[in-house]
């Protein structure tokens, strides 16, 4: 009977060593797949992130400020326009499973990058239509889903959308992590154009 109790024993702590193994070679692989980071303004983010995390290829994303000129900043600041933020979304993506210039071309479908510093009832310069671009090749793509949306006929006015260098991102407070996750139903202005 104790040679039993010993083997279940065994068996338990085997068990429990080989997922904690098995655990940690997950976690170490998604640590080192590589991703990138694309950084998009269009308006509230809540609406931006509700489309954009569901793309196959996007790994997190996270809403946030930047563009701006205050330090940390938190969204009773930044909804008065004062700071120069932009209401933004980070998003971590699989370059293997999906290009940075399908997620500039989804951006373009999105939101209405011609209306300066607004999309919908949302108006000031914490809306405005913004690609934050990490070097010269995400630059020269970004120039080119201007492009590639401009002649599309998708929009009748000349886009709008800056196009600059990434600076410090801010993540936004947690209750607008998710939001529409959160809350079904909730307000956004963004949905998919053909």
């Amino acid at each position: 009977m104790k040679k039993i109790w010993a083997l279940c024993l065994l068996a338990v702590l085997c068990q429990g060593v080989y997922a904690g193994a098995a655990a940690k070679g997950k976690k170490k692989m998604e640590n080192t797949a590589k991703t990138e980071t694309a950084t998009l303004a269009g308006g509230c983010f809540w609406g931006m992130q509700e489309i954009l995390r569901a793309l196959p290829g996007v790994v997190k994303t996270t809403v946030g400020y930047t563009g701006g000129k205050t330090e940390n900043p938190k969204y009773e600041a930044v909804k008065t326009g004062a700071t120069g933020h932009a209401e933004t979304i980070e998003i971590k993506f699989d370059p293997a499973k999906l290009s940075y210039g399908a997620i500039l071309d989804m951006f373009f479908k999105m939101h209405d990058p011609t209306t300066p510093n607004r999309q919908g009832n949302d108006t000031g310069s914490q809306y405005r239509s913004a690609i934050f671009y990490y070097g010269e090749a995400q630059k020269e793509e970004a120039e080119a889903a201007v492009k590639r949306a401009q002649d599309s006929g998708r929009w009748k006015r000349p886009i709008t959308t800056e196009i600059v260098p990434a600076v410090k991102f801010w993540p936004a407070e947690d209750y607008h992590q998710d939001y529409l996750k959160k809350h079904p139903g909730g307000y956004t202005c963004h949905f998919v154009r053909n």
